[in-house]
């Protein structure tokens, strides 16, 4: 969800302004997602690296993920969605924690979509932990060295209970991945969008989604073998 702060530098804004507008494109991406029937959705709120920006920057955006937290709740209860944080949320104050907590057990049984909210996350970090684990483990003889392979990896990951991400959506202009979920993305398929976050709204999402509905995707076969998959 790239280009906030962009978005209110063009306009004369602060850039705590970008930031609140951004949240209500989430709303709007994630109420479209229910629409399209969406089963996953992972928005990549902050970022283990967005610690060096500017403290009072990092102040709000901690303050308005907190009272978006609370405000949301009803709206995700009336929509049927479940919300999952993911990320090291150590760093993050006792009451934001205890916030995170009750968000997730209020929705944990919701189901017609899954928000997966990526918060002091980086997919280095990610496959990090996952790596440690699994030398824990080993450490404590509860796995062997040669019983650690790609699933093994997988299942000790952040979001290892959802599916590998079908779409990546970048807004804002950039055209780059930014250290987001590095090992689900790897036949992931990739659109990039030159409107800022506060700008990309339900039909901005649903251009995208009819992009990715037109594309081929092979996996390592061939487009032929594709095809005659799909015809069998």
């Amino acid at each position: 969800m790239d280009g906030n702060g962009r978005w209110a530098r063009q306009r004369g804004l602060p850039r705590t302004q970008g930031h609140r507008a951004g949240a209500r494109s989430v709303r709007a991406v994630v109420e479209q997602s229910v629409r399209c029937g969406i089963e996953v959705l992972t928005l990549f709120a902050f970022s283990s690296e967005n610690w060096r920006r500017p403290q009072t920057e990092v102040s709000l955006l901690m303050e308005l993920f907190l009272n978006t937290l609370r405000v949301e709740i009803n709206r995700l209860m009336e929509h049927d969605v479940r919300l999952r944080i993911i990320g090291d949320l150590s760093a993050f104050s006792e009451k934001l924690q205890r916030q995170v907590r009750e968000a997730e057990r209020v929705t944990r049984n919701n189901s017609t979509l899954i928000l997966q909210i990526a918060a002091n996350y980086g997919g280095r970090w990610d496959i990090t932990q996952a790596v440690r684990a699994l030398a824990l483990e080993v450490a404590e003889q509860r796995l062997l060295p040669e019983q650690i392979d790609e699933q093994a990896i997988a299942a000790r990951l952040s979001c290892a209970d959802a599916p590998d991400p079908d779409l990546f959506i970048r807004t804002g202009g950039e055209k780059r991945i930014s250290n987001f979920l590095l090992w689900q993305c790897a036949y992931t398929e990739l659109y990039f969008s030159d409107l800022m976050w506060p700008e990309f709204d339900g039909d901005a999402y649903l251009a995208a989604l009819n992009d990715f509905s037109r594309r081929q995707r092979r996996f390592g076969l061939t487009g032929e073998q594709v095809n005659a998959l799909a015809e069998a």
